[in-house]
């Protein structure tokens, strides 16, 4: 499919069907991440990713949707904010680098015919402690992956015109 199609039919999912990813699948999605930029190429990121079902329920204490835990794969998008770019006046590219990572994942999936759906309203410090995830390193963003168990609901987005402002405010 061709990239405006891709982006138009993305819909955030919240009923997978238990049905494996395949390896092969969920390898081209996570290749996707990889190739994605961050500033500097410092790819300070790690994706870490939960498929045994005894991990997943145990994430459900850090956010409680069971369509969440329930997906046959999550993935947690981990950046290391001391290894990113760091602007002059202090602004830390990590946090935006991570986002980037992870909009590929997302499109990759949907490709593949994968759902998922964004997730950042989750207890950080509740999913380390379970993932395992070491001081120095942050969960920017988790995601569910697997193959939708119903429809996508249509979204609504604003106009172009009321998003775009030309040379100044």
């Amino acid at each position: 499919m061709d990239f405006q199609e891709l982006i138009r039919i993305r819909r955030s999912i919240r009923a997978y069907r238990p049905t494996e990813v395949p390896e092969d699948v969920l390898y081209r999605v996570l290749d996707a991440g990889r190739v994605a930029p961050t500033a500097c190429n410092l790819q300070p990121f790690q994706l870490l990713v939960v498929t045994d079902p005894e991990v997943r329920a145990k994430l459900k204490a850090a956010y409680r949707s069971d369509w969440f835990w329930q997906a046959p794969v999550i993935v947690a998008g981990c950046v290391e904010p001391a290894k990113a770019w760091k602007r002059k006046d202090g602004f830390n590219a990590a946090e935006v680098d991570m986002a980037i990572v992870m909009d590929h994942i997302i499109l990759a999936a949907t490709e593949e015919g994968l759902g998922t759906c964004w997730v950042c309203a989750f207890d950080e410090p509740k999913a380390k402690e379970i993932l395992g995830v070491p001081d120095g390193v942050r969960i920017v963003a988790m995601t569910p992956m697997g193959y939708p168990a119903a429809e996508p609901v249509p979204f609504v987005r604003q106009p172009l015109r009321e998003l775009v402002r030309n040379n100044r405010w």
